[in-house]
């Protein structure tokens, strides 16, 4: 079964109400957590919530569930239910913003989202994400987009494989792109979600953005081969002296990657990648999937402006997922969590 993928749900979400996106987001993991663990069914069969239970016992025991065992400095509490074909449908209000979530009549399953259907299967509505055009997205005089990723994601590197070949094909846009990095720093020591050999390389790449920027996208671009760093290092040559000086300091390397983190927390980041474009989580898959083509257009559509370089095609072919040599291969719309 694939991952979940909150980065694409919580796209739509206004960034101003952070707070409701994490509390919606507890909602959702609260699904998850069914098809995955159980966690949710064991919690109710404690209970005794069985078939016969009225709709409002159970409704106002998986608000009980969702702040007992969820959410943390946000409350849920039950605008309604009611009953809608076979399953009980509530009505959450989470920082005054309201939500519908089901739940299956035996108080077992309950699911974040449902598609109404007529006679026939044809969707009549969703609650799913909406696809975003170019109309939609904020724009600045000059677009900021940020890729978060991991060094060792085969996903992660499929992005950087493909923000590599635009700076390569247009390098003005290299003024637009960051990419940033996902883990935490815990004690002076930083972690990532694939181990400390990831870690480690996620902190040299970082020391090398921040303090050797015109050897970073040379650095990527031979590291995305094959992930040998020490001929990496050596090939473009990278001041080895001065990365392990910010290796070691904590006052540069582990403060550039904390600043990386808590935009994590800003932007609840959670698969590899995640592009945010402008302060707004934006999905390449509306643009045309991970292309250099795709990139670029989320770049000149999120500037108020538009650049020569916008009225150029660039790489249509989908980039090849983890290390690899060549540009072009396969690779999804996966991503690490």
């Amino acid at each position: 079964m694939s991952k979940f993928n909150f980065a694409k749900v919580f796209k739509n979400l206004d960034k101003n109400v952070l707070l409701t996106s994490i509390a919606v987001l507890a909602v959702i993991i609260v699904g998850i957590l069914i098809l995955f663990d159980g966690s949710f069914s064991q919690f109710l069969n404690k209970i005794k919530v069985f078939e016969g239970v009225s709709k409002d016992e159970i409704a106002q025991k998986t608000i009980d569930y969702i702040n007992n065992n969820i959410l943390s400095g946000q409350t849920a509490s039950l605008v309604n239910s009611s009953e809608e074909s076979g399953v009980v449908k509530i009505r959450i209000s989470i920082s005054g913003q309201e939500f519908d979530s089901y739940i299956s009549k035996d108080g077992k399953l309950l699911f974040p989202e449902a598609i109404a259907m007529e006679e026939g299967g044809e969707a009549l509505e969703t609650t799913a994400e909406t696809v975003k055009t170019c109309d939609d997205l904020v724009k600045k005089d000059k677009a900021e987009l940020e890729a978060y990723v991991v060094s060792m994601c085969p996903y992660g590197t499929q992005m950087q494989r493909v923000l590599a070949d635009v700076v390569n094909s247009a390098p003005s846009l290299s003024e637009n792109i960051k990419v940033r990095y996902m883990g935490a720093v815990s004690n002076n020591i930083i972690t990532s979600m694939h181990g400390d050999v990831e870690a480690q390389e996620n902190l040299k790449q970082i020391c090398i953005r921040d303090e050797q920027a015109n050897k970073y996208w040379k650095y990527v671009s031979c590291y995305i081969k094959a992930g040998d760093t020490a001929e990496c290092l050596t090939s473009t040559g990278i001041d080895k002296n001065k990365l392990n000086e910010c290796l070691s300091d904590s006052s540069r390397g582990l403060t550039y990657a904390q600043n990386d983190f808590d935009l994590n927390a800003v932007y609840n980041i959670q698969g590899s990648p995640t592009l945010v474009l402008n302060g707004e989580m934006v999905s390449e898959f509306d643009f045309g999937g991970r292309t250099s083509e795709a990139i670029k257009s989320l770049i000149c559509c999120g500037s108020t402006t538009q650049a020569s370089v916008c009225s150029q095609t660039l790489n249509t072919a989908t980039a090849a997922s983890s290390f690899s040599e060549t540009y072009e291969g396969t690779g999804g719309s996966a991503s690490c969590e």
